[in-house]
């Protein structure tokens, strides 16, 4: 107020000085217009400062301002605030003004706005962000909202396992994958809202390709970001300990093969000498976590191809990584790792060490040893690793068959019936440690009688990871009811496999067992009788009984040492033999045969020939070209004359043909002989004189034509197709039709023959007993 007092009162001295003078100045007296305005200019600047002394008199508002606005001054509020601008009574000064009540939208599309005391702030709304990057802004700064695209971030893994992120404006929404549901019922969900996508029964992960894909990547994935070898194997160690899920084993299993070129890496570039014994006991128990019996239903609920080939990964990793980190051992080493189902042992050590040439392991009541190749002292510079794998509970795991219907394979598929074991070896330089044989014995799962047991290897591919059980370079040398014993020429993953339809396979044995020793008994003794015919009746005596009586002789000496030695397969020198004779008898019964369809030729066509030169040439063909295939065969192949099961040449190389080569070469003669005939006999039979009886003509050419048809061989047609297609229809067919020969060749040559009646009613005749019969 005394401001104010000191103002006023320096204008009114002013004022007075300024009157003064200008009413003592003589122009200004002498002019009246002039001193009108100036008295007018006086009135007008007195009356406004006295105004504005009057409004800015009272206190502004804390919010206001004393200022000139329009040429007048007063309180006015500072800007966010709106009222009167003083206190008093009456007067409510200046109050907050709501910018964001105000207007519509003031801060645009998809933000809210914020009022503060005097101002206001605008944010965006969730699920967007400010274009400019700033948390907050105000209208016309040039900023504005744009959507978040919350899917390209880490909420996807937020979604939880199997679930998939879907972006919409504003937010985002989570959803199950393929082969999944909510477990909440709710198709769209958001993250911590307490629901999980569960397995569809129907619609398995491990059965669709992108499921699988999609949860192997997610699996890598974290593993990318382990960096050290040993942390990743201890991670998948712990996550695959007790009960997993299908699609878990195949997702592991896929980044323990990963994991292992990098375990491989370390322990090559390392110096520690504790720390391949650390890997491995480490790597073993690991991979123990995959193959334990209580994996067994995870493992069978995969299909087949992807278990196989999930399984084949797995091997192959292992056997390749311990290999590997066994040959960085310093110096000899033998380590053990015995986890419960997977068994670990190694040897390291140089080629100096000559008493390792022979390594002979007993590994869960099974043993394998390995014979190796000497090598000169002066090459034997080198470390190596012998690396032995037993795996107890996989075997089953391996044992579906790759066809995928039972009309393409109606043969019953085989199963692994033992352990799997396997044998690798890894030397600097390579091949430092060739190995000359493989011999092991595995005990079967379940005791058994059968005789069918083969022994095999896993044969794969290393690109595809797909394989199957192959006998090659395998054969089996010991067998008895609890193990088979087995050699090999090769290294790899070893087991024993049976047929797995036990019933069926021992039914169909039994009935072609009984059915072969019945017919070979009814046959020697029919052969027996036609020997004693051809032999002891000297009317019939010929160059066709002759023929007939060594065709004869040969099937009886043939089916005589099949009854006897067929199944003496325990003496390997015996069994041999037995092979040998029985390949040249049966030789030698196509060549008799061959023979009979000559001569009938020759007798059909009418060619002359000396009957002393044919008779030697007929011997020599029949005995001698045999003994020189079967001397042929011997000296190429002689290890082929036995088999384990049977004493009969063995399959492998295709050795078996030089058996049914030479008789299908003898058939096809035969056949293309016969077929002459038949017209031949015919067209002489159109041509006889009408006194001749025409349908006693027609019965002798039936009956020559039937006799040739078994003579002939057509009986072992059946045997090649049994050997091509090996089907249950052809061993029937194969075992009746030539087990029972010798009674079709008795029926054919000498019961149905007239001659041979008439010589068998003139032996009863002239015996007392019979004489009043055969009246």
């Amino acid at each position: 107020m005394c401001k104010h007092f000191t103002d006023a009162h320096m204008f009114y001295s002013r004022t007075d000085l300024f009157i003064t003078k200008g009413f003592t100045n003589e122009h200004f007296l002498d002019s009246p217009p002039m001193k009108l305005l100036l008295f007018l200019v006086f009135m007008s600047t007195l009356l406004d400062h006295s105004y504005t002394f009057q409004n800015c008199s009272n206190t502004c508002h804390e919010n206001a301002k004393c200022e000139f606005r329009n040429g007048v001054q007063g309180c006015y509020c500072s800007p966010g605030f709106t009222g009167p601008g003083i206190t008093g009574p009456d007067k409510t000064g200046c109050y907050d003004d709501n910018e964001c009540a105000n207007a519509t939208q003031l801060c645009g599309e998809n933000a809210n706005c914020t009022n503060t005391v005097g101002s206001y702030f605008c944010m965006c709304a969730p699920g967007f962000k400010s274009s400019n990057g700033n948390a907050t802004f105000v209208t016309n700064d040039g900023s504005s909202c744009e959507d978040i695209d919350e899917c390209s971030e880490a909420v996807t893994i937020a979604c939880g396992d199997h679930a998939k992120c879907e972006n919409s404006d504003g937010g985002y929404n989570c959803s199950c994958k393929e082969g999944y549901q909510p477990s909440t019922g709710k198709l769209q969900f958001k993250p911590n809202d307490g629901t999980s996508c569960q397995e569809i029964p129907t619609s398995k992960c491990e059965s669709h390709h992108d499921c699988i894909a999609e949860h192997i990547n997610r699996t890598l994935a974290k593993f990318r970001e382990i960096k050290d070898p040993l942390a990743a194997l201890q991670e998948i160690n712990q996550n695959t300990l007790g009960q997993i899920s299908p699609i878990d084993l195949i997702s592991y299993i896929e980044a323990l093969s990963v994991t292992c070129p990098l375990i491989r890496t370390m322990n090559n570039n390392s110096d520690e000498e504790t720390l391949p014994n650390l890997t491995l006991n480490a790597f073993v128990n690991t991979v123990n976590n995959f193959v334990q019996k209580d994996k067994i239903a995870a493992w069978e609920a995969i299909p087949t191809d992807n278990r196989r080939r999930s399984l084949t990964r797995m091997i192959h990793a292992v056997e390749q990584t311990t290999a590997l980190v066994s040959q960085n051992f310093r110096k000899s080493t033998e380590v053990e790792v015995n986890a419960s189902d997977l068994v670990f042992k190694v040897f390291a050590f140089d080629m100096q060490q000559m008493d390792h040439i022979h390594q002979h392991v007993h590994m869960g009541g099974d043993t394998i040893k390995i014979s190796a190749k000497k090598k000169e002292a002066s090459t034997s510079n080198g470390t190596i690793a012998v690396v032995f794998l037993y795996y107890t509970s996989i075997g089953s795991l391996l044992s579906s068959s790759q066809n995928f219907s039972s009309k393409e394979n109606p043969e019953p598929e085989e199963t692994v019936a033992s352990s799997i074991i396997a044998v690798t070896i890894s030397s600097t330089p390579p091949m430092l440690y060739p190995i000359e044989k493989i011999t092991f014995t595995l005990k079967h799962v379940q005791t058994t009688d059968k005789k069918d047991t083969k022994c095999a290897f896993w044969n794969y591919s290393e690109d595809t990871m797909e394989g199957n059980w192959s006998t090659e370079g395998c054969e089996r040398a010991n067998f008895n009811s609890t193990h088979t014993s087995c050699r090999c020429n090769h290294l790899t993953h070893f087991a024993v496999l049976m047929s797995s339809n036990d019933s069926d396979v021992d039914v169909k044995d039994y009935i072609l067992t009984r059915i072969t020793q019945l017919g070979i008994i009814i046959s020697l003794i029919c052969l027996s009788m036609c020997i004693f015919t051809f032999w002891f009746f000297s009317e019939i005596q010929s160059t066709r009984t002759t023929i007939h009586k060594n065709l004869c002789c040969s099937l009886f000496l043939a089916e005589l040492i099949f009854l006897v030695g067929i199944n003496m397969s325990t003496n390997q020198l015996f069994c041999s033999i037995t092979a040998g004779l029985l390949h040249y008898f049966l030789l030698a019964a196509f060549a008799w045969m061959c023979i009979e369809g000559i001569h009938l030729y020759l007798i059909v066509v009418g060619v002359m020939y000396n009957k002393g030169f044919l008779h030697k040439n007929f011997y020599i063909f029949g005995y001698v070209s045999p003994a020189v295939v079967v001397g042929i065969s011997a000296a190429l192949g002689y290890k082929y004359y036995r088999r384990t099961d049977v004493c009969w040449l063995s399959t492998k190389n295709n050795f078996i043909w030089s058996f049914i080569g030479p008789a299908c070469l003898i058939i096809l003669v035969n056949l293309m002989a016969f077929g002459v005939i038949i017209y031949k006999v015919f067209q002489q039979t159109a041509m006889l004189k009408p006194e001749v009886s025409c349908y006693e003509n027609i019965r002798s050419c039936a009956r020559g034509a039937l006799s040739l048809l078994f003579l002939l061989g057509a009986t072992w047609i059946f045997g090649v197709l049994h050997v091509i297609q090996g089907s249950v229809a052809t061993a029937y067919l194969f075992t009746i039709f030539n087990a029972f020969q010798g009674l079709f060749i008795f029926l054919f040559l000498c019961v149905l023959s007239r001659k041979i009646q008439e010589e068998y009613a003139r032996l009863f005749r002239n015996v007392p007993c019979c004489f009043g019969c055969l009246r």
